[in-house]
């Protein structure tokens, strides 16, 4: 039997279902594993465990659970990767705009530049070992953000398969994981919609029909401020201090692992929608839509999805 549910959390609303004889209990699991997630890795909880990495900056290292620290070297290596947007020393940045909060803002050149020097994920120092995680200059901030929910939806799925459970999904908003057949398809395909990003929420540009991948948007249509007669978005270039500028609106990648998709759309969106269609079309086991300001749409070739 199918079981489905929904909880808010992580300033969304996180929708599971599960195809188990004991449905409802898996996904009460599911629901506290996420809830401990959020208690663990949110940069905008003063008491979770990320936060007090962040607020031991050039102070001293910190122990923290095998989940974090993987996280954060994954994030940590991606980061360091050249000519991709992942950043994850971006918390000053992130915190200093502030977009998608009541107090966000935009700040003074100034403010930017002084922020700047600490967005280096060199300076996040891992020891394996002791499994501790020290950010070697005090103001620095980890935010894992742009990989957080990837992360957590394959966690989640990883649960639903060890128990035995034969099909599934979870959706973390604009964050889509899928596997086994959909029981509301006769084909077995799980019919998942990308947002118009022209439109108000809940249009849909078009509709993806797949089974057993995961499907990641990033866009800049809901979280932005307008100041100085200008509008500015929250996905950002660490180097300049600034969102980040080209012709994208929205990048979909479809892949097996969430976390690959979160991964991806985050490095590539600082790319024009040419350039990311080249790029991936030459990958075989990932799949992209971009949709530009312009509202033309453009994917790669690569048919891991009906659409």
């Amino acid at each position: 039997m199918f079981k489905e549910n929904s909880i808010k959390l992580m300033g969304t609303v996180i929708r599971c279902g599960v195809a188990h004889p004991f449905g409802d209990a898996l996904l009460a699991e599911a629901f506290r594993r996420l809830t401990d997630y959020e208690k663990t890795f949110s940069a905008n909880d003063d008491q979770s465990l990320l936060m007090r990495i962040n607020q031991n900056a050039g102070i001293k290292a910190i122990q923290v659970p095998a989940e974090l620290f993987e996280l954060i070297e994954i994030g940590k290596k991606e980061s360091l990767t050249s000519g991709g947007l992942l950043n994850i020393a971006i918390g000053p940045l992130i915190k200093l705009w502030h977009i998608g909060f009541k107090d966000s803002q935009k700040p003074s050149d100034d403010q930017i530049k002084q922020v700047l020097p600490l967005i280096d994920p060199e300076k996040i120092q891992l020891d394996k070992q002791k499994q501790t995680v020290f950010l070697l200059e005090k103001g620095m901030e980890i935010d894992l953000g742009a990989v957080a929910k990837g992360y957590f939806a394959d966690k989640i799925m990883a649960y639903f398969k060890s128990e035995k459970a034969t099909s599934g999904f979870i959706d973390l908003g604009g964050n889509v994981l899928t596997f086994g057949d959909s029981p509301k398809d006769s084909s077995g395909l799980w019919k998942i919609g990308i947002q118009n990003p022209a439109l108000p929420r809940g249009n849909n540009a078009l509709v993806l029909n797949l089974k057993n991948l995961s499907v990641v948007t990033s866009g800049i249509y809901e979280r932005k401020i307008k100041a100085d007669g200008q509008i500015f978005h929250h996905i950002f270039d660490s180097k300049m201090g600034y969102p980040v500028e080209n012709d994208l609106a929205s990048l979909t990648i479809i892949s097996e692992k969430s976390l690959d998709g979160e991964i991806w759309t985050t490095k590539l969106f600082g790319k024009k929608a040419a350039e990311v269609i080249r790029e991936l079309n030459n990958i075989s086991n990932i799949e992209a839509i971009v949709i530009t300001k312009d509202n033309q749409m453009a994917s790669t070739t690569n048919a891991l999805a009906q659409f």
